[in-house]
């Protein structure tokens, strides 16, 4: 496998970061997960825009331009004949100290792996998650507002932690307020009397790009959505559940908690999505030629 990693391919062996990189040593960086299809990087724009707004969000300044970067990311699935996969784009915010201070790092390193994914089993898709509702609370917006995508993940990885321990792949995160925000890594939306909710960006959720795709294609299937505050109540009463997420995709879920959700099995306004999405990614993207 050949790495990028500073303006160059490395094999994976030789593609090392400094023991005194702040993305190392705090979590101070940014990252984006993309995926490619029938060789097609699949909303690649829209996700260097995001990778952009997280850098800003942090003071990082990115040492490569939004083309530049786009193009790295096509050149890294062609250096690994990769036609369907998944690329993990990092930006570090370099060098520097032992000290906190992110002014005392210098060269942020770009670094982009393109590989093969498989997060659940095909299983999953076809009967449905089981999934908790855990005690780690969702990050507040004024401490480390969720729509940035930075490398320090901990509040995500206790969750996952947690949701381990209760024998489920996935759960669901709180806010300080007690609203759904999201799910470890993954949004989460409930269908209600043929209508389609999703917890407000401003609850904690992550400005997933899959969670646009789905309510865009929500709203071509003639399906209305909304974005009102959930509690677990609503959630509990759903006539289906479904997670979205660039590596997950779309994925039901038929039980929270306990709870049976409708008829504890995938409904069909969520096959309708996930059949919807699939045509999309197969048809769309930027070419990786």
């Amino acid at each position: 496998m050949k790495v990028f990693v500073d303006g160059k391919f490395l094999d994976e062996k030789k593609a090392v970061v400094s023991v005194f990189d702040h993305g190392l040593l705090y979590g101070d960086g940014v990252f984006e997960g993309i995926r490619a299809y029938n060789g097609r990087v699949f909303k690649l724009s829209e996700h260097i825009d995001r990778l952009f707004y997280s850098a800003k969000a942090i003071l990082l300044k990115i040492p490569m331009s939004h083309k530049a970067i786009c193009e790295a990311v096509r050149q890294t699935c062609r250096q690994n004949k990769l036609r369907d996969g998944y690329i993990r784009l990092v930006v570090t915010r370099g060098s520097g100290t032992l000290g906190l201070d992110p002014n005392r790092c210098s060269n942020p390193q770009v670094i982009i792996i393109a590989d093969k994914i498989q997060l659940y089993p095909k299983a999953y898709y076809e009967k449905g998650l089981e999934i908790v509702t855990v005690p780690t609370t969702r990050n507040h917006t004024n401490a480390v507002n969720p729509a940035i995508k930075s490398l320090n993940y901990l509040n995500n990885i206790l969750a996952k932690i947690e949701a381990t321990n209760a024998g489920c792949v996935e759960a669901i995160m709180l806010n300080h307020e007690g609203f759904v925000a999201e799910c470890t890594g993954d949004n989460v939306f409930m269908i209600k009397d043929g209508k389609m909710y999703t917890p407000p960006l401003a609850a904690g959720a992550l400005h997933g790009i899959t969670r646009s795709v789905a309510i865009e294609l929500a709203t071509s299937l003639g399906v209305q959505s909304s974005e009102p505050n959930l509690t677990r109540y609503d959630l509990y009463n759903a006539d289906e559940i479904f997670i979205t997420g660039t590596a997950a995709e779309v994925v039901p879920v038929v039980k929270i908690d306990g709870r049976q959700i409708g008829r504890g099995k995938p409904g069909k306004i969520t096959k309708n999505l996930m059949n919807a999405y699939r045509n999309l990614t197969n048809s769309t993207g930027q070419e990786i030629l």
